[in-house]
């Protein structure tokens, strides 16, 4: 008669009838509803960022910073030419007079001036350069700059192995 009474017992246990002083059973937690993916909030057209466009034709000045071993005549190492670029950058974007600085401290032969058609656009002017014809960098800089902005186009043997541009867009 034990297999009756054992089977009991556990029956009891398993409806949580007995009498062990165990705790009761607990209510299974009420399912938590998934959580909603966020709704990506598009900005309205009239505050979205216009995409930026090129001009088709700007004007810029220029300071040619160079070292020995790139296609100038400048005697200065690449450290000490690494060093003047940015410290002229800093004193033009501080609002140092730039064209004092481009007479000063320029290894570009020529005035240090020029003017550039954008890729496949006519040029508008005899004295006009397509972008295609000079340094990559040169342009890539330039192009993006708005009137009176300035930055610089770091050496690159392959964009701008003239050495650094601290390019100030002009028109």
């Amino acid at each position: 008669m034990k297999a009756p009474a054992t089977l009991a017992l556990l029956l009891a246990v398993m409806l949580g009838l007995g009498c062990s002083g165990g705790a009761a059973p607990q209510p299974e937690a009420a399912p938590q509803p998934k959580p909603r993916p966020e709704a990506k909030v598009e900005p309205r057209p009239e505050a979205r960022p216009a995409p930026r466009t090129e001009p088709e034709h700007i004007t810029v000045a220029h300071i040619l910073i160079s070292f020995a071993g790139t296609k100038t005549e400048a005697t200065r190492s690449r450290a000490e030419a690494e060093k003047l670029a940015s410290d002229i950058l800093a004193r033009a974007q501080k609002g140092e007079d730039f064209d004092r600085l481009m007479r000063t401290f320029s290894d570009d032969p020529g005035s240090g001036v020029y003017m550039m058609a954008n890729r496949g656009i006519k040029k508008a002017h005899p004295d006009e350069f397509s972008r295609n014809d000079m340094v990559a960098a040169f342009g890539d800089v330039g192009f993006t700059l708005d009137v009176d902005a300035i930055d610089m186009s770091v050496y690159d043997a392959k964009k701008s192995p003239f050495g650094w541009h601290i390019i100030k867009r002009v028109k």
